[in-house]
Order: structure tokens, then C-alpha cells, then sequence
């Protein structure tokens, strides 16, 4: 239904031996970086998660939303109000309690949204953020401006046993890790599934799509959820590893960042999203020691990535391959 070299849906050996290397080096990161590094990365982690979960959207589905952050902030601000402030509170049901949450407020807004197109659905999904974005902040009783602070992680008791404690610095980075991971090869698996192939056709024609008897806002509507649900899986991460959440965690510069990182690492094929979270927060850190004027050096960047890789910096790994099958002689390409 959609050419795998349109978003590298196909990962060529190359990238998947940069992204075997890059498992292994996270792998072994806490055992030679400092507590400082070892947080940073782990924020990385965090908006790995965060960016694929608008992949699915943006590069998969072709749905641009402005207001991802929303189900984000949205996640977080659960476990805040969820976690006494005197005792922590059970990992194992607040952290579907959380998604669930999130998945909800992305189906409700999803269901008015996805009956728009083009620019207006990109207007309309940052309307609809803003909403529950002033809704927190205006609110004393969720907060207000000040956010809400969270005394303790989650805790991973079960029946008494303690199988890992969330509380020291590694354990936590590990169990985001893993996270990502799952999260990484579910949406590998589900962009060969059937829905994965409705959700390209959509992106790449949604007239034909409908013409052929799909329903497409039904399936936009399920993307859209998913997404939600998984930008709160990344949200109530952020709340556990700051122990902090306020409503900027919705604004629409946590959802512009989450764009600039899809677009950066490559979009389409989820390993780009990871690639993209990295390389923005490794250059955010960069730039912003350079100068207070880091969002010129960012966007500068932004731009130069954009016009010379135009697939990501991932992409760049497959253009030697898609360069040689473009001037190899007629009749000579192999498909896969």
C-alpha cells in the first residue's frame, strides 16, 4: 500500500546496526556516567517515548497535531494527584490508570478533531491543548501555575516483595529503558499489521482510502488514541523522574519540541523518533551553554536538516542505498 522506502519503513543493515550499537551503549551507560548523566539520559529516554508516540501520528498516519503535549501533561498531573504526599503509591495500577487517562482525553478530543483536515486539524488540536492547557493553569485546585509536586516514585511492591525499587537512579533508568524498548517493537509490529498499512494509506491518500471502503475516521481516531495513551505512558515517566509537573508540560513548546525531534531523527518508522530525541536534547544542552539565544542556533539546524536530509538524520544512513537503485540502469532494482 505504501513504497517502504517512502518514510525507510525498511531499516536498512546499516541503521539497524547504529541502533543495535546505540542499545548496547545504553545498556552499559550507567556503569561508566555520572547520577547527573545517567537523569539526562534518562530524560532522553523519556522523550524517546514522547516522539514516537507522535510518529504514529505524524509519520505513520500523516496527522500533524500541535497539541500532543496535552495527553503528556495530562498523565503526569495523574500521578501527582494519585500520589499521597506522604507515602508512594502503587506502580502497577496507577501507571495504566495514568495511560488510560491520557488515551481517554485523546479519544474525546480525537473524535471532534479527526472530522477536520489539513490545516484545520492542526489548528484545531492546538485549540483543544490550550483549552486543557489554561484549564490547569487557571485552576487552584489542580494546581494552578505553581504545579504540584510528587514526594515519591511509584512503587513497585508486589504483595510485599520489592521485585525493584524505582527510588535509585539506575533501577529507574533501566526500567525506562525497557520501556522504551516494548514500546519501540510494538509499533514496529504495528506498522506491518493491517491497521499499520490502513494508517499509511490514509497518510499517503485518504480519498481512495474511503473509496475503497475503509473507514478512515475510525481508523485516524485510533491512531490518535494510541498516541494519546503513549504520550502518557512518556508524561507519567517525566512526573516520576522530577517529582514535578506544571501546566508548561502541555504548552505548545513541549509539542513543537516533539515535532522538531520526529523531523530530525526521521519520520515513518519510529527508530528515527528515537534518533531525533537524542540528537535534540544532546544539541538543546549544546546550544543553550553556547548562548541564551539557542532557539536561533536550534532552528538554524532544524532548517539545514531539513534541506539536506530531507528523510532525518536516520534517513541519512539509506541515501547512499536509494542514490545507487536511482542510477542503476532500468530494469536492474530489487525490490523487498
Amino acid at each position: 500500500m505504501s513504497s517502504p522506502r517512502s518514510n525507510i519503513e525498511v531499516l536498512p543493515r546499516s541503521a539497524q546496526l547504529v541502533l543495535a550499537m546505540g542499545l548496547v551503549a545504553l545498556l552499559a551507560f550507567p556503569f561508566v556516567g555520572s547520577d547527573f548523566y545517567v537523569q539526562m539520559v534518562t530524560r532522553m529516554l523519556i522523550m524517546a517515548i514522547f516522539a514516537m508516540s507522535l510518529d504514529l501520528l505524524q509519520g505513520v498516519t500523516g496527522l500533524v497535531s500541535l497539541g500532543h503535549a496535552a495527553y503528556f501533561g495530562v498523565a503526569g498531573y495523574a500521578l501527582a494527584f494519585l500520589t499521597p504526599a506522604d507515602a508512594p503509591v502503587s506502580l502497577w495500577w496507577t501507571l495504566p490508570l495514568a495511560v488510560a487517562g491520557a488515551g481517554l482525553v485523546a479519544l474525546v478530543i480525537g473524535f471532534f478533531v479527526v472530522r477536520t483536515h489539513g490545516i484545520y486539524f492542526i489548528m484545531v488540536t492546538m485549540a483543544f491543548a490550550q483549552m486543557v492547557f489554561y484549564l490547569f493553569f487557571d485552576n487552584k485546585v489542580l494546581g494552578g501555575s505553581d504545579g504540584l509536586y510528587i514526594n515519591f516514585r511509584p512503587d513497585a511492591s508486589i504483595f510485599g516483595w520489592l521485585p525493584f525499587d524505582l527510588e535509585g537512579r539506575k533501577t529507574f533508568y533501566y526500567f525506562t529503558l525497557a520501556l522504551v524498548v516494548i514500546v519501540y517493537v510494538l509499533l514496529r509490529r504495528l506498522l506491518w499489521s493491517p491497521l499499520g498499512r490502513a494508517l499509511a494509506g490514509v497518510r499517503i491518500n485518504e480519498h481512495r482510502m474511503r473509496a475503497m471502503g475503509f473507514g478512515t475516521r475510525g481508523y485516524k481516531l485510533t491512531a490518535f488514541t494510541v498516541a494519546g495513551a503513549l504520550a502518557g505512558l512518556a508524561g507519567y515517566l517525566w512526573g516520576a523522574q522530577t517529582g514535578y509537573v506544571n501546566p508548561e508540560l502541555m504548552g505548545f513548546h513541549m509539542s513543537a519540541h516533539a515535532i522538531m525531534m520526529v523531523i530530525l531523527g526521521g519520520m515513518g518508522n519510529f527508530a528515527g523518533a528515537i534518533v531525533g530525541a537524542f540528537a535534540f536534547e544532546i544539541l538543546l544542552h549544546v546550544f543553550k551553554d553556547i548562548t541564551k539565544h539557542w532557539q536561533l542556533l536550534m532552528g538554524s539546524f532544524i532548517v539545514l536538516v531539513v534541506l539536506a536530509a530531507p528523510r532525518g538524520l536516520l534517513g541519512m544512513l539509506n541515501w547512499r542505498r536509494a542514490k545507487a537503485q536511482t542510477d542503476a540502469p532500468e530494469g536492474t532494482h530489487h525490490g523487498r
